[in-house]
Protein backbone atom coordinates (compact mmCIF):
# COMPACT_ATOMS: atom_id res chain seq x y z
CA UNK A 1 0.00 0.00 0.00
CA UNK A 2 1.12 3.42 -0.77
CA UNK A 3 0.91 6.26 1.19
CA UNK A 4 1.72 10.11 1.56
CA UNK A 5 3.39 10.80 5.24
CA UNK A 6 1.15 13.94 6.75
CA UNK A 7 3.77 14.39 9.28
CA UNK A 8 7.47 12.84 9.95
CA UNK A 9 7.13 9.26 11.36
CA UNK A 10 10.11 7.99 12.75
CA UNK A 11 12.09 5.27 11.12
CA UNK A 12 9.36 5.91 8.34
CA UNK A 13 9.45 9.11 6.69
CA UNK A 14 9.28 12.26 6.34
CA UNK A 15 6.24 15.32 5.67
CA UNK A 16 5.20 14.84 2.15
CA UNK A 17 7.35 11.54 1.27
CA UNK A 18 5.11 8.93 -0.62
CA UNK A 19 5.98 5.29 1.17
CA UNK A 20 4.80 2.01 0.68
CA UNK A 21 3.80 0.07 4.00
CA UNK A 22 1.73 -3.09 4.39
CA UNK A 23 -1.68 -2.24 4.36
CA UNK A 24 -2.88 -2.99 7.78
CA UNK A 25 0.13 -0.75 9.00
CA UNK A 26 -1.10 1.84 7.00
CA UNK A 27 -4.87 1.50 7.45
CA UNK A 28 -5.06 0.71 10.98
CA UNK A 29 -2.39 2.79 12.00
CA UNK A 30 -1.40 5.73 10.31
CA UNK A 31 -4.46 7.25 8.13
CA UNK A 32 -6.85 7.04 11.65
CA UNK A 33 -3.74 8.71 13.43
CA UNK A 34 -3.90 11.80 10.95
CA UNK A 35 -0.15 10.52 10.12
CA UNK A 36 -0.94 9.59 6.09
CA UNK A 37 -3.30 9.56 3.55
CA UNK A 38 -3.70 7.09 0.49
CA UNK A 39 -1.76 7.88 -2.82
CA UNK A 40 -4.21 8.50 -5.25
CA UNK A 41 -3.83 11.13 -7.54
CA UNK A 42 -6.99 13.20 -5.82
CA UNK A 43 -5.00 12.70 -2.29
CA UNK A 44 -1.92 14.08 -3.96
CA UNK A 45 -3.54 17.29 -4.98
CA UNK A 46 -5.35 18.00 -1.65
CA UNK A 47 -2.13 17.38 0.41
CA UNK A 48 -0.07 20.00 -2.38
CA UNK A 49 -3.02 22.50 -0.79
CA UNK A 50 -2.25 22.18 2.42
CA UNK A 51 1.32 21.51 2.69
CA UNK A 52 2.74 24.66 3.47
CA UNK A 53 -0.18 24.36 6.64
CA UNK A 54 1.61 20.65 7.50
CA UNK A 55 4.91 21.91 7.10
CA UNK A 56 4.03 25.39 9.23
CA UNK A 57 2.55 22.78 12.09
CA UNK A 58 5.46 20.46 11.79
CA UNK A 59 8.14 23.41 12.60
CA UNK A 60 6.15 24.30 15.36
CA UNK A 61 6.86 20.85 17.08
CA UNK A 62 10.41 21.22 16.19
CA UNK A 63 10.83 24.50 17.84
CA UNK A 64 9.27 22.97 20.93
CA UNK A 65 11.58 20.35 20.79
CA UNK A 66 14.70 22.11 20.45
CA UNK A 67 13.51 24.47 22.94
CA UNK A 68 13.09 21.54 25.71
CA UNK A 69 15.95 20.36 24.90
CA UNK A 70 17.83 23.26 25.88
CA UNK A 71 16.68 23.13 29.07
CA UNK A 72 17.61 19.14 29.06
CA UNK A 73 20.84 20.02 28.38
CA UNK A 74 21.06 22.67 31.00
CA UNK A 75 19.56 20.44 33.92
CA UNK A 76 21.14 17.87 36.59
CA UNK A 77 19.19 14.85 37.43
CA UNK A 78 19.66 13.84 41.21
CA UNK A 79 18.09 10.13 41.44
CA UNK A 80 18.70 9.06 45.81
CA UNK A 81 18.26 4.97 45.70
CA UNK A 82 19.00 2.96 48.16
CA UNK A 83 21.98 1.23 48.49
CA UNK A 84 23.53 -2.17 49.89
CA UNK A 85 27.26 -3.38 50.85
CA UNK A 86 29.48 -2.65 48.50
CA UNK A 87 27.45 0.44 47.26
CA UNK A 88 24.83 -2.35 45.26
CA UNK A 89 21.84 -0.90 44.59
CA UNK A 90 18.30 -2.29 45.79
CA UNK A 91 16.85 -2.63 41.94
CA UNK A 92 17.85 -0.56 39.24
CA UNK A 93 16.86 3.01 37.64
CA UNK A 94 14.69 3.72 34.95
CA UNK A 95 13.48 5.65 32.56
CA UNK A 96 10.55 5.90 34.62
CA UNK A 97 12.41 7.06 37.51
CA UNK A 98 14.05 9.61 35.10
CA UNK A 99 11.13 11.10 33.82
CA UNK A 100 9.97 11.26 37.37
CA UNK A 101 12.87 13.31 38.40
CA UNK A 102 12.78 15.68 35.24
CA UNK A 103 8.46 16.28 36.14
CA UNK A 104 9.55 16.85 39.70
CA UNK A 105 11.95 19.54 38.46
CA UNK A 106 8.93 21.10 35.87
CA UNK A 107 10.37 19.37 32.97
CA UNK A 108 7.66 17.39 31.35
CA UNK A 109 9.73 13.89 28.97
CA UNK A 110 7.69 11.26 27.87
CA UNK A 111 9.40 8.77 29.46
CA UNK A 112 9.30 6.52 25.96
CA UNK A 113 11.72 9.67 24.32
CA UNK A 114 14.59 9.06 27.26
CA UNK A 115 17.00 6.36 25.31
CA UNK A 116 18.52 4.19 27.94
CA UNK A 117 19.87 0.48 26.74
CA UNK A 118 19.96 -0.74 29.79
CA UNK A 119 19.46 0.17 33.38
CA UNK A 120 21.62 2.09 35.47
CA UNK A 121 22.48 -0.78 38.16
CA UNK A 122 25.67 1.68 39.96
CA UNK A 123 25.75 5.38 41.76
CA UNK A 124 27.85 7.78 39.85
CA UNK A 125 27.12 10.22 37.11
CA UNK A 126 25.45 9.33 33.55
CA UNK A 127 24.87 11.13 30.41
CA UNK A 128 21.60 9.98 29.46
CA UNK A 129 20.26 10.31 25.46
CA UNK A 130 16.87 12.11 24.96
CA UNK A 131 15.30 11.98 21.49
CA UNK A 132 12.51 14.49 21.58
CA UNK A 133 12.03 14.26 17.63
CA UNK A 134 13.03 13.06 14.71
CA UNK A 135 15.73 15.65 14.42
CA UNK A 136 16.01 16.98 18.13
CA UNK A 137 18.36 14.82 20.44
CA UNK A 138 20.25 15.51 23.58
CA UNK A 139 22.04 14.72 26.49
CA UNK A 140 20.34 15.35 30.14
CA UNK A 141 23.14 14.44 32.80
CA UNK A 142 21.66 12.25 35.61
CA UNK A 143 23.68 11.44 39.19
CA UNK A 144 22.59 8.76 40.90
CA UNK A 145 23.15 8.98 44.86
CA UNK A 146 23.17 7.10 47.79
CA UNK A 147 19.50 8.60 49.35
CA UNK A 148 19.86 10.69 51.97
CA UNK A 149 22.98 12.19 50.31
CA UNK A 150 22.93 15.38 47.14
CA UNK A 151 25.96 15.45 45.55
CA UNK A 152 26.91 18.60 47.46
CA UNK A 153 26.12 17.18 50.65
CA UNK A 154 28.57 14.19 50.02
CA UNK A 155 31.88 17.02 48.93
CA UNK A 156 30.14 18.99 52.42
CA UNK A 157 31.03 15.37 54.57
CA UNK A 158 34.08 15.39 52.76
CA UNK A 159 35.26 18.61 53.95
CA UNK A 160 33.51 18.25 57.46
CA UNK A 161 35.03 14.78 58.63
CA UNK A 162 38.81 16.50 57.33
CA UNK A 163 38.00 19.25 59.95
CA UNK A 164 36.22 16.65 62.76
CA UNK A 165 39.58 14.49 62.40
CA UNK A 166 42.06 16.82 64.06
CA UNK A 167 39.36 18.11 66.54
CA UNK A 168 38.87 14.13 67.88
CA UNK A 169 42.34 13.85 69.52
CA UNK A 170 42.49 17.52 71.46
CA UNK A 171 38.93 16.58 72.96
CA UNK A 172 40.41 12.86 74.24
CA UNK A 173 43.52 15.11 75.55
CA UNK A 174 41.59 17.48 77.26
CA UNK A 175 39.66 15.08 79.82
CA UNK A 176 43.14 13.78 80.72
CA UNK A 177 44.70 16.99 81.35
CA UNK A 178 41.25 17.93 83.77
CA UNK A 179 42.82 14.16 86.32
Amino acid sequence: MQIILRADVDNLGRLGEVVKVKPGYGRNYLIPQGLAMPATKANMNIFERERKRLEAKMEKIRQAARSLADKLNAAQVVIPVRVGENDKLYGSVTTTNIGDALSDMGIEVDRRKIVLDNPIRTLGDFEVEVKLHQDVQCMVKVSVVRHGSEPQAVEESVESEAVDTPAEPEAAEAPEENK
